[in-house]
């Protein structure tokens, strides 16, 4: 069964987003109309009538079609008890309908001269085919066909748990690191259902059901918490009328109700010590900071948000960057090495709470708090001194180039556009996002420094080796 990662990742400090869609209902068009050209390359957006959504990218510059269907649900819509779920179907849906055998659905895929995966996150499930450009009818049949039908024995689900078990052993259970992450996480968040793992805690893994599987199908599964979105070769009527003939006639059903789980805040330091058999420690940082709302009308979370972006950038955004120079490379620190690696990441967007964090694996000799404190250091100090022009515009070149070169695939257009989906976003988030990231200066960066940074809103994890009793 191919699978990729779990984690949906939304692009980085240089916005190459996993994870991170829409939905159909009458095929009344919701976005401004683009050219009615059929080689416009804009996005454009239609409702089908049973509130699906469809999202069309033409891009004519090769014979190809990148097909995503978006599921605006993932391990955030979970309950305790039943982690792991949303990974769990994505795996069932492989595992055929009344028309397809167990495996048969990436058969034909690849038969078409295809290929096929999905991923799960902690906000969406996708599913994603690349074929040629003639083939695309034929997937859009077998995706809605999967959609509306999903079937499977109890015995299939009951061989598919051993394949997601093993899945955690190898990704989780037997990295040190990993469960250290995982245990700082479940830390970090209180009410938040980020707390939980995307795979899910293994004694969860272990008492699903198929009743919780078919009944996650069923509760989430619905045309209007779902989007095809579609970038290649194609022209946007047609695509249009497709998606009516095999998606539309899936019934519409009401969305579930989601309560509202906000995160308590924070009242003081987080710490905590993993003990665990590994060759060298890690220290990790994390605050809580703004997401990005994306909306069309800035509030101050949001603006602090894309400059928290530059900070995370400029930090560790390119070779030589800031916490590499000062900590791997010893400059600034008396030519004293500090770690083997160090880095900075930020969340930017999500349907949850976001966070800032700074990470190290010390050099030999080097105590976990010397790093933590040189990771702080580095925030510190532009905190006090601010970032170059220089920095800000070798972000921002990099930035700008990764926008064209993501161009360059079908499949990291459809990727991106579902991205924003799922988060609630529209098809002019892209743009926006772009032109609001070049107009941070270096003032609003070394003010989010200043603002964001205190042991208040910290969580520190650290992995003590321990030496292995056997």
């Amino acid at each position: 069964m191919k699978r990729t990662s779990i984690l949906l990742a939304l692009r980085r400090a240089a916005l190459s987003m996993a994870l991170a869609c829409t939905a159909f209902g009458s095929l009344a068009q919701t976005s401004t109309p683009a050219s009615p050209a059929s080689t416009d390359p804009v996005a454009q957006s239609f409702t089908l009538s049973n509130g699906m959504t469809l999202i069309v990218r033409p891009d004519r510059r090769a014979p190809t079609v990148a097909h995503m269907l978006w599921v605006r649900v993932g391990s955030i819509d979970e309950v305790d008890g039943t982690s792991g779920v949303a990974h769990v179907l994505e795996h069932m849906m492989f595992k055929g309908t009344p028309d397809l055998k167990p495996g048969e659905f990436s058969r034909r895929i690849a038969a078409l001269g295809g290929r096929d995966n999905a991923f799960t996150s902690r906000d969406a499930t996708a599913y994603h085919q690349q074929v040629p450009a003639q083939s695309l009818e034929a997937v859009m049949k077998l995706e809605a066909d999967r959609f509306a039908n999903n079937q499977w024995s109890d015995d299939e689900f009951k061989r598919e748990i051993e394949v997601v078990k093993e899945e955690r052993r190898q990704r989780t259970e037997e990295s040190p690191r990993a469960r250290m992450f995982e245990a700082m996480n479940a830390m970090v968040y209180q009410a938040s259902p980020y707390r939980r793992p995307i795979i899910g805690w293994m004694s969860d893994i272990e008492s699903l059901t198929p009743v919780d599987a078919r009944e996650f199908h069923q509760r989430w599964y619905v045309p209007a918490n779902a989007a095809v979105v579609i970038a290649g070769d194609v022209d946007v009527q047609t695509t249009r009328a497709l998606a009516e003939k095999y998606f539309g006639p899936i019934p519409a059903r009401a969305v579930p109700t989601r309560k509202p789980r906000e995160e308590p805040l924070q009242a003081g330091p987080r710490r905590m010590d993993y003990r665990a058999v590994a060759d060298q420690s890690v220290v990790a940082l994390a605050y809580k900071v703004p997401r990005w709302s994306g909306a069309a009308e800035e509030d101050a979370a949001s603006q602090d948000a894309l400059a928290l972006t530059v900070l995370s950038a400029v930090l560790d955004g390119y070779n030589g960057a800031r916490l590499d120079r000062a900590l791997v490379q010893g400059q600034g620190t008396g030519g004293k090495r500090i770690a083997d690696s160090a880095g900075a990441s930020y969340g930017l967007m999500g349907r949850g709470p976001q966070l800032f964090s700074l990470s190290a694996v010390p050099a030999r000799g080097v105590g976990a708090d010397v790093a933590a404190a040189a990771l702080k250091s580095e925030v510190q100090r532009i905190a006090r001194e601010g970032i170059s022009e220089a920095e800000l515009r070798r972000v921002k070149t990099q930035w700008t180039a990764g926008e064209v070169y993501k161009l360059d695939s079908v499949f990291n257009q459809a990727q991106e556009l579902g991205s924003y989906w799922a988060n609630g976003m529209d098809l002019n988030t892209g743009d926006r996002l772009m032109s609001r990231l070049r107009a941070v200066t270096a003032a609003q960066v070394q003010a989010v420094a200043q603002r964001y940074f205190s042991d208040e809103q910290l969580t520190t994890a650290v992995l003590v080796p321990q030496e292995n009793s056997k």
